[in-house]
């Protein structure tokens, strides 16, 4: 496929164990990094540009554009404009000329420029007209950005230089918004009251962080917290403030605040400069007495996430990814709930299926709060409440009907990763009842809800969604049907059965297998079409998802959830993957759908409303993607799974045309590869995905084989033949397991071996200090 006008030459990023580093502003103008910690996340784009949240209990702004901002959930393929929120640095030299750092918004071509991404941080350095720049932005306690600057004289003369740092404040509130510089804390101080119109939502927010600071180090030579007149007829690239000898000490009085401080030093050759600021938002203005400007030692090491597995297969990119980059991902996920107090309860459930490998206690906490919100007739709400404040927003108002199958996924998981059964006998409460039942109990009612969800024919009702959001007109009218979700079903009653048997519940177990029968029998009835598997039955009739459809002919999650959860003849496993690889695999990995809709079709919803190629409609959505690795490994395909897995990854060799650094799995890449190869590829930049967990799991369990059960941790390696050793590191019940593995003929039966000692690969692994030697087949 040529995509015209995309360079095949790869960009000038450098990759190491523990950082990302890119050499150009302008080369991935996109590409960004992010912080978080417990209560806020900025994403930080390499050229200035943030879009920053933090909780108060729900997402909240302190950093805005320069007009009234809609509320929203975090976007994919993010719009920076001139005016976007910002952290900008002026630096105006002794001749009058001024430049910006990092490079908005002026866009001076610089010397040298650096962007590195480390898993605590996010640095530049910059050098230009005998100047060096040295740029950290790190995380402190609460609402905190913590900014650092280091200003070097490399030239051989004397430098006298003006700091202009300039920290968007923006459109705060109609009602009220005013900033002064208060002397006393040397801090800019931008204070509003957030819109509200109801007497009774004044106590909501009335303890709001309405308070947006600047606060530095040292005192400035002048300040500015008037925007318009700081910016004047010259803008944000040539701001009258900056041009003038001196700011003009302005305040704001119901006028957009900014935050502006002026900074005069003169450097000797050699000699440096240090600038700390804090930015960020509080409730009262006594909070900012305590406010420090150096992140501790504690902060910084709360940022280092304990990995389950530590991988070195020789390539740097994909260990990377997953020793570093993906287990910050997970970590970001489990924690902060997606920056919502209302997560979707498949959401919810599987970023905690994420969190068991990192954290397994907390990971059975968020379970048994999910269980805790489930209805007396084993239906779960659409979202899960994380506070006694908030309410179902946006889709969660949307009836979905396939919640209760990521409860088995969770606790099949859990139950793999930590032999924790008695986690069954656990007790949790319901949302419309005062009883409380076992987390059994809790699963057999999911189950049965699951299985009340069966139409007349067998079929999974779809409501107005599954896994798939906008699939919204499928069964609007209570009668169409989802593929993917009676799949999923059989899958969840097939796991069941088998959970029922383990613990001695015979009578359960052969009611669960019967059933999960009878629904596999109704899919093949109902959703096989020689080739691969429909994607539903809409409210009128109509099988969609099928060959001769002409848009969305093919879906992905069928055929993936097909593999991970339906008993499959090997022939049949061999068409499904020869249709994928035909329909829907591109370079940059497995389209959602194809080809891609490019009208309404009215009977399966505002998915065929979205843009060709952008998330549901047929992009490279890659947590569809990683469901379909699962299949893969499944069903012993090693090499196309592993194969799919890097091609997820946002590579070096491709980030001229993903436009993404190596520093996190983003939820798509354009897709629709066929119908618009020019935008294929390009990466959303929206690090909000279930894609994670799975990933994860996938390596773990699919590619590495190593999977828990009751006696321990057992192998079953499916790796890749392009691999003939690597070695691994697996954190696994409180042991660190060390594994060499290497690849032997098929001639030789699998095994592995400590110390001399030969084992079947049946035999769980010994808890040892020594290298275990694993020994597989391609």
């Amino acid at each position: 496929m040529n995509h015209k006008n995309r360079s095949d030459t790869p960009i000038a990023i450098c990759s190491t164990t523990r950082a990302v580093t890119l050499s150009s502003p302008t080369a991935l103008p996109k590409a960004c990094g992010f912080l978080y910690n417990q209560d806020m996340m900025i994403q930080m784009n390499c050229r200035g540009y943030a879009v920053a949240q933090h909780m108060q209990p729900e997402p909240a702004k302190y950093s805005r554009g320069p007009n009234i901002e809609a509320t929203t959930f975090m976007q994919p393929e993010h719009h920076y404009y001139t005016d976007h929120p910002g952290r900008f640095f002026y630096i105006k030299l002794k001749n009058n000329s001024v430049f910006s750092l990092p490079y908005e918004p002026i866009r001076a071509t610089y010397d040298k420029f650096t962007f590195t991404h480390q898993s605590h941080a996010l640095l530049w350095h910059i050098e230009k007209d005998g100047l060096a720049f040295d740029l950290t932005l790190t995380l402190g306690e609460g609402t905190q950005e913590l900014w650092n600057l280091t200003v070097t004289n490399i030239g051989e003369e004397m430098q006298e230089i003006d700091i202009y740092p300039m920290f968007t404040v923006g459109y705060m509130s109609w009602m009220n918004q005013s900033a002064r510089y208060d002397e006393s804390l040397q801090c800019v101080v931008a204070t509003c009251i957030s819109p509200y119109q109801m007497s009774a939502d004044y106590k909501r927010i009335a303890n709001f962080k309405d308070i947006t600071y600047l606060k530095s180090s040292e005192k400035p030579y002048a300040y500015s917290c008037n925007h318009s007149k700081f910016i004047g007829e010259g803008y944000l690239q040539a701001p009258d403030g900056v041009l003038a000898n001196k700011l003009g000490n302005d305040v704001s009085n119901y006028e957009v605040p900014t935050a502006v401080m002026q900074h005069k030093t003169a450097l000797k050759p050699d000699e440096c400069k240090a600038l700390r600021w804090a930015f960020g938002a509080v409730q009262s203005v006594h909070d900012l007495e305590a406010i420090t400007l150096t992140q501790s030692e504690k902060l910084a090491s709360n940022h280092t996430v304990s990995a389950a597995v530590e991988i070195n297969t020789g390539d740097s990119e994909f260990d990377s990814m997953v020793n570093t980059w993906l287990p910050r991902q997970l970590h970001y996920h489990g924690q902060m709930n997606r920056l919502t107090t209302d997560p979707q309860t498949r959401n919810y459930l599987q970023d905690s299926m994420g969190l068991i490998y990192l954290n397994s206690a907390k990971a059975r906490e968020h379970f048994l709060t999910a269980l805790s919100q489930q209805h007396r007739n084993g239906d779960m709400p659409d979202g899960i409440l994380l506070h006694k404040d908030a309410e179902l927003k946006y889709i969660n108002q949307v009836p979905h009907s396939d919640h209760n199958v990521w409860l088995m996924w969770f606790l099949k998981t859990y139950l793999d990763e930590t032999g924790d059964v008695a986690l069954l006998d656990a007790y949790a409460g319901y949302k419309d009842s005062t009883e409380n039942d076992s987390v059994f109990a809790h699963m057999s009612l999911a189950m049965e809800s699951l299985y009340r969800n069966l139409d007349s024919r067998g079929l999974s009702l779809i409501k107005e969604g599954d896994w798939c959001d906008p699939m919204n007109g499928v069964g609007v009218n209570g009668v169409g049907v989802s593929g993917w979700l009676s799949i999923a079903t059989c899958g969840a009653f097939f796991m069941w059965a088998g959970l029922c048997e383990s613990v001695g519940a015979t009578a359960e177990h052969e009611k669960w297998k019967q059933r999960a029968s009878a629904l596999n029998d109704a899919i093949e009835k109902h959703f096989w079409c020689e080739q691969w598997y429909a994607r539903g039955i809409t409210d009128e009739g109509r099988t969609f998802g099928i060959a001769t459809d002409k848009e969305g002919s093919m879906y992905l999650n069928p055929q993936a959830w097909a593999m991970l959860s339906l008993p499959l003849t090997p022939s049949r496993t061999h068409t499904l993957l020869k249709a994928v690889d035909e329909h829907l695999m591109t370079p940059f990995g497995p389209m959602m759908l194809a080809p891609s809709y490019t009208g309404f079709q009215p009977d399966i919803g505002r998915l065929t409303q979205k843009s060709p190629g952008v998330a549901e409609n047929g992009a490279i959505y890659n947590h569809a993607a990683a469901f379909y690795v699962a299949g893969l490994y499944t069903v012993n395909k090693g090499d196309a799974a592993f194969d799919v897995l890097k091609k997820m990854i946002p590579r070096i060799e491709s980030a001229n045309v993903t436009g993404q650094l190596p520093v996190y799995i983003p939820n798509y890449y354009r897709g629709a590869y066929f119908q618009f190869p020019e935008q294929a590829g390009r990466s959303s930049h929206l690090f909000n995905t279930g894609t994670v967990a799975w990933y994860y799991h996938c390596v773990i369990n699919g590619m590495l084989g190593l999977q828990g059960g009751k006696e321990g941790l057992f192998l079953k390696p499916n790796i890749p033949s392009c691999l003939s050793s690597l070695h691994v590191s697996r954190r696994f019940r409180g042991h660190q397991y060390k594994l060499h593995y290497k690849q032997i003929p098929t001639s030789i039966a699998p095994y592995w071996s400590v110390d001399g000692e030969r084992h079947d690969l049946s035999v769980p692994l010994s808890k040892t200090s020594s290298t275990i030697e694993v020994f597989y087949h391609a």
